[in-house]
């Protein structure tokens, strides 16, 4: 597998409450809401009630970028649905209370061909922050986006002042293993929803195996699928096989978060697991493992990535 020149981008979007705003406990889904339906709206061509059989579905940037076509056949199964190449990083949980003229800060991450429509998804944004978030429409002046390296470090690409896209590489490369690698410990910064059948897993019902295989889906399927690197997807089975060799310590708790839906118009209550998960082997295992647990910082893994769930930092442990 190519360690280099990945596919894929986060970038930091900072803006500007123009009055005082309230957001929920846990922001993805508003925050996703409001730009998947400002990029329709600005990429919709034939204005059709639904994408469903517009005859430009399948080149539309709206249902490249937000949702994705399954392929109609594919080598292992048929897909009815497949991961989008984005996730939204909202701030993080408890940053409700805003004052007129503070910092809204979150972060978009986009991998493959979803890079190629960056100036359509900041335009989105700035559109989508203008009219307003939360039930009562609070607008938000987009003042600057950041391209964030794998070094973690910031680089301008676009201000209110000059809106022109500057070159960066919107580039990932996974950095080498670690000397002396004992462990790598997961800081699960947002809820991790990993399901099993349909049911989600609370942490008793969690172990490493369950982790690691839906990690190394994820993240398979999206380099394939936006990206067409076919290379991941045959290393999915030897990670299953390597998750045997794994013990595992956690320190997880549940948390519960509500969204309100507005395409079944009612509430909902999600939740997952927030906390420390450690993923002990021997050092070959761990090797093995790190390009996959270290993509995972960026692609997140579990149920509702694209809102930001099943969000990690990752450390290795001498």
């Amino acid at each position: 597998m190519m360690l280099a020149d990945l596919p894929i981008a986060r970038y930091r979007l900072t803006a500007r409450w123009r009055n005082p705003a309230h957001l929920p406990d846990y922001a993805g889904s508003l925050l996703r809401g409001q730009f998947g339906a400002t990029l329709r709206h600005l990429a919709c061509m034939t204005r059709q009630p639904s994408c469903d059989g517009c005859p430009l579905q399948i080149t539309c940037p709206y249902t490249r970028i937000f949702e994705a076509l399954p392929p109609p056949t594919h080598a292992l199964q048929n897909f009815s649905a497949i991961p989008n190449a984005y996730v939204i990083e909202p701030p993080p949980l408890g940053s409700t209370h805003y004052a007129t003229g503070q910092e809204l800060v979150f972060h978009v991450v986009l991998a493959g061909t979803a890079r190629e429509q960056l100036a359509l998804v900041i335009f989105a944004w700035q559109r989508a922050l203008a009219q307003g978030l939360t039930r009562q429409r609070v607008p938000a002046d987009l003042v600057q986006v950041d391209w964030i390296d794998s070094a973690q470090q910031a680089q301008p690409i676009w201000t209110a002042n000059e809106p022109v896209l500057q070159d960066h590489p919107a580039l990932l490369a996974v950095p080498p293993v670690p000397s002396s690698l004992k462990a790598l410990e997961l800081q699960i910064h947002s809820p991790m929803r990993l399901q099993q059948q349909g049911k989600p897993l609370r942490p008793p019902q969690l172990n490493a195996r369950t982790l690691l295989t839906t990690l190394a889906r994820r993240v398979a399927l999206v380099l394939e699928f936006h990206a067409g690197q076919t290379q991941w997807g045959a290393q999915v089975p030897r990670v299953a096989v390597l998750s045997e060799q794994v013990h595992d310590e956690r320190e997880l708790r549940w948390h519960d978060w509500t969204r309100f839906s507005s395409r079944q118009q009612q509430e909902m209550t999600l939740g997952g697991v927030l906390g420390r998960w450690t993923l002990s082997a021997p050092g070959e295992t761990l090797a093995e493992l790190w390009p996959w647990l270290w993509l995972g910082q960026w692609l997140h893994v579990g149920k509702n990535a694209s809102m930001g769930m099943g969000g990690y930092t990752l450390e290795a442990l001498a």
